[in-house]
């Protein structure tokens, strides 16, 4: 692969999840696991949450800090919560890194950082689960804030790992400014991918999507997604399809895909403007229901 600029992503391409059977049960969907949440930022996690159940994980756990997990639970009945150890700001502490662990090891995925928050107790159990987790996962938000932190010491994942940074993110990861970032979009993307072996969401307008050795640009979205906690209903979708069994890569860029659609969908309904992160939520079931039917129809 060249890093070049390359064709907008077709649906033909896009993979599509198959019907399910009729003896099928909340296992055969997986388990997923969102970490995160903190004081003042528990819509961040509930959002995940609701996402993944929405995006078809079978099991939703959110492993959230003590003092917000009635909060956190009050959001959505369908979800399952678990209290973690917290630190004097409502953040999650550092003596819940063997339960966060034992956790990812019943995980079909794993979804971390949705207001997270930070601190360097923080940064240390993100680097350490990122190392430590099997299961595939998602880092975003201020986790990817605590990788960059400890870049210069973070080594090859523990299992698969989607990285979702918007261009600020990803500067920090990269050392780079947002301003060459966005010069030079695909390049770098392709090239952080390839050197980490992850594959990367670059968010933005045509977010990109990459693992080093395939690249797609989205095509769905729009301006109206530029408002807080869009990012969080991305990371738990995406977490959702890998529990379906989706590989990473096509997790990504089927994620993207239809979370810009529920987008477009929700614009249309209620107007750029007015959209906020839940409205994605709510037109969400849409969104998946015609991605599949133009994936099913753009193959024959």
């Amino acid at each position: 692969m060249t890093d070049t600029a390359l064709p907008p992503l077709d649906c033909s391409e896009l993979p599509r999840l198959p019907p399910r059977a009729a003896d099928s049960h909340k296992g055969t969907y997986g388990r997923a696991l969102l970490i995160g949440g903190s004081q003042g930022m528990t819509g961040a996690i509930g959002l995940a949450g609701m996402a993944a159940l929405r995006g078809g994980a079978g099991l939703v756990q959110l492993a959230v800090p003590a003092p917000t997990l009635d909060v956190v639970a009050s959001y959505h009945p369908c979800y399952l919560t678990v209290p973690l150890e917290a630190d004097l700001g409502g953040r999650i502490a550092a003596a819940a890194q063997d339960p966060l662990l034992a956790l990812a090891e019943q995980a079909t995925a794993v979804g971390c950082g949705p207001g997270q928050g930070t601190s360097t107790a923080l940064d240390e159990l993100v680097g350490w689960l990122y190392v430590r987790m099997k299961a595939p996962a998602v880092f975003d938000a201020d986790s990817l804030n605590a990788l960059a932190r400890r870049r210069d010491r973070t080594p090859r994942g523990g299992g698969p790992r989607i990285l979702t940074p918007h261009p600020g993110e990803f500067a920090r990861l990269t050392g780079m400014t947002a301003a060459q970032i966005q010069q030079q979009r695909e390049a770098s993307a392709v090239a952080f991918a390839r050197q980490h072996r992850v594959t990367l969401v670059l968010k933005g307008h045509r977010s990109i999507i990459t693992d080093g050795d395939r690249l797609a640009i989205n095509t769905t979205g729009n301006p109206g997604m530029a408002t807080g906690g869009t990012g969080d209903v991305l990371t738990g979708l995406i977490v959702a399809l890998l529990c379906q069994g989706l590989s990473t890569y096509d997790a990504a860029r089927l994620g993207a895909y239809v979370h810009g659609l529920a987008g477009d969908i929700a614009a249309a309904r209620v107007g750029q403007i007015a959209l906020v992160a839940s409205d994605l939520l709510a037109h969400l079931p849409a969104a998946i229901q015609q991605a599949q039917g133009e994936i099913k129809a753009a193959a024959k």
